[in-house]
Parts: structure tokens; sequence; C-alpha cells
């Protein structure tokens, strides 16, 4: 008996494995089909043995190769819109400037009318162009102050990334007030540009003019021997001209780089005569007063030619660190610079002031002059001493 119930179990099976063979092989109900086969057998064997048909049996699991195999979904290749290409940099400007510094005029300088001076910027060549001597200054708005509507402005070439340094010699209006003038390069084809986006816009010089004018209350060059004079080969005499340990010496009337005569006291430095000499000059303190700049004319002395070092203003309080307010590195190339700081923030205090030279590499030629160095003050701030105080030399 249970090998015909088995037998008519096989029988049954293969017959419906053969006619799921002929359903398409791509019908969703063939695996159930088959399900319902075991489902049906198992259910008959226990009939045959008298048991009752469990419903909820759990169904067995099928070899994975008893299912049909469908074909993989179809992808579709999503069409990118072409990106916007980001917009070109200005960097493509042939001829276009950055501002680096004022090397000489700050903002908001103080001159008593009349007073001639030179402003000097320092640019940067961030074009694609190489500016050359045929480049020019030229004046833009504002007022002119004096100086030319246009004056040679470059010597040599200045690279792309290039820094040059750009001077045109002004002269203070005659009345009170606060003066801005407005300029720009020109190149060789005529075209003028300048500094920002447009490479359109110009570099200024600003100053103010102030008919109370200020008064000198402290002259270095009259007062250099009251220094301590000192470089690589320790303290140095004062007067002293033409050691080869450096030296510094007062000098009227001196000629500058540009060939002109400076009208007052200029202080001649030279440093040691050894590769990167210098020479310091240590001033006794000064109480340093609102309102208080210094001021001088600093270059090479007149055909010192070949001349290259740093001018540096220093300074100590009390015996703190000496630090550094200003400096600027000179070349021999006919012209001089005007210095002008504002000295508020030390305001208050008795301030040693140091004047060093550093050569830049061999000392040959080295005769730094600084003409009128000195402290200037307001008038109105000046306040008379009963005894007049003498400087310098009888």
């Amino acid at each position: 008996m249970r090998l015909t119930i088995k037998l008519s179990i096989l029988s049954l099976i293969l017959c419906m494995i053969l006619a799921s063979c002929n359903l398409p092989s791509k019908s969703p109900d063939a695996a159930a089909t088959i399900q319902a086969v075991y489902t049906v057998a198992a259910n008959t064997a226990q009939a045959s043995q008298g048991q009752t048909p469990v419903a909820s049996a759990t169904p067995m699991i099928l070899p994975t190769s008893v299912f049909p195999t469908l074909p993989p979904a179809a992808t579709k290749s999503a069409t990118l819109p072409p990106q916007t290409p980001l917009p070109t940099k200005p960097s493509s400007y042939c001829d276009w400037a950055t501002f680096a510094k004022d090397i000489t005029v700050p903002d908001g300088t103080v001159f008593t009318p009349g007073t001639q001076f030179t402003k000097t910027w320092r640019l940067q060549n961030i074009g694609t162009c190489t500016w050359t001597s045929s480049y020019a200054l030229v004046f833009s708005t504002g007022n002119n102050m004096g100086g030319s509507a246009s004056t040679s402005a470059i010597s040599g070439s200045v690279k792309p990334g290039q820094f040059v340094d750009i001077s045109v010699n002004l002269t203070a209006p005659t009345d009170e007030g606060t003066y801005r003038g407005y300029w720009l390069l020109r190149n060789a084809t005529g075209v003028l540009f300048g500094l920002g986006p447009s490479d359109r816009e110009p570099f200024y010089v600003d100053i103010k003019v102030a008919t109370g004018g200020m008064t000198t209350v402290y002259d270095f060059a009259n007062s250099v021997c009251s220094a301590t004079w000192n470089s690589g080969s320790g303290k140095l005499d004062c007067p002293a001209s033409g050691s080869n340990k450096g030296y510094a010496t007062k000098g009227d009337n001196p000629q500058l780089e540009d060939g002109q005569i400076y009208k007052g006291a200029g202080l001649l430095t030279v440093p040691e005569n050894i590769n990167n000499g210098f020479i310091q000059g240590y001033y006794p303190a000064f109480a340093v007063g609102k309102g208080d700049r210094f001021r001088a004319i600093v270059n090479c002395s007149y055909l010192a030619n070949g001349c290259n070092a740093t001018f540096r203003l220093d300074y100590q309080i009390n015996n703190d660190a000496v630090q550094t307010i200003w400096q600027y590195a000179e070349a021999y190339e006919g012209k001089y610079y005007t210095v002008d700081i504002d000295l508020s923030s030390l305001a208050g205090n008795q301030v040693k002031f140091i004047l060093t030279i550093l050569a830049n590499g061999s000392p040959e030629n080295d005769k730094m002059l600084w003409a009128g160095p000195r402290i200037d003050r307001p008038t109105n701030l000046v306040t008379p001493s009963p005894t007049p105080t003498k400087i310098g030399y009888p």
C-alpha cells in the first residue's frame, strides 16, 4: 500500500514538472506551481497515514535552480547637462597692478603750506605683461599737488609677480585743508590701467596742510655725537670719518642722490666695511609727545654709485626689547625718499631712538644719507622752554 502511494505521488510530481516545462519561461507563477505540488504531495502522504493535513505547513525550500532566470533589469545612462564654465579670473589682464604699501608719505601726513615732498607707492605687477621704461605714471583726478601730468615711472623692467616702487615729486598746497590726488599707470600704447577687479582703479596720495605748522623738537643730525654709535667692531668714535669700522658724521646742506641740495643738516652713516656690515646710533631717551612725527629724507649720498643698504628706525623703552618702527631698502637709482612716521603710539614714554644702516651684501659705496632727520611736533602743542636748549655743536 505504501509503495503504491509513493509511486502515485512520484507520478503526480513528474506530470506537474513536465507541465511546467511548457509554461512561459518568464511566468512569475512557475515557482508557486512547483511549491503547490510539494504541498499536495505532503498532504497526500499525511492522509495515507491517517493524519490530518496541516494547511499551515512550512513551505519547503527549493533549490535556486528551480526558479526561472530573469534577464537583468535595463539600466539608463543619465545624460548630464553640460557644465557651465567658471568665470575667467581677471588675471588675464595684460596690464594690472595691486597696491602693496606706502613707502613714503602715509595717508594723513601733515605738511606746512608749500612743502616739497616725494610720494612713493610700492606696487606689484599682477598682470600677464612685463612693464618697461616706456610705462608712465599719469595724474588722474583730485589735486595734483604740483605734480606733472605724466612722468617716467619705471627704470628697467618689472615682470609679472614682481614689485616696483613708483615715485612722484609733489608740493603741498598753500591753503590749509585735506588733499588727495589719484594716479594711474599708462602702458607703451597709451592705455591707462591701475588696481581693482576692473584694473582701472587709481591709487592715491592723501595729505593734510596745516598753517599752524610743525616745530622741530629734536634734531638727530645736530645731535649726532650725543648718540652711542656701534658696529660689528664695537663702539665707534664720534665724530669720525673714513673708518673701515663704520662711522657717522654731520654735514650741512648735503647733496641728494638726484643732485639737489638739501638746505639743512644731514647725517652721513656708513656701515662697517665687511660683507653685511652695519652701524647703529643709540640716541638718549626722548619724551615723545602727542602728535610727534619722525621725519627725514633718505637716499644714497650723491655719486655713491652701487650703494645698496637698508635704512631702519628702531626704538627702546627702558630696558625692554628693541622694536622696529620702519625700514626701507635703498639702492642708487637717482631718487630720494621722504619719511614721515606718526609716533603717537609712543606718546608719554621716554624713548631711545636708534638709527640703523644694514649693508645688503658688500658695503662698498654704502654712503647712506639721512637729510634732516628730526622729530616734529604740531606748533600748538609745543611748550616753550624758559631756558633755550642748545643742541649739537657750538
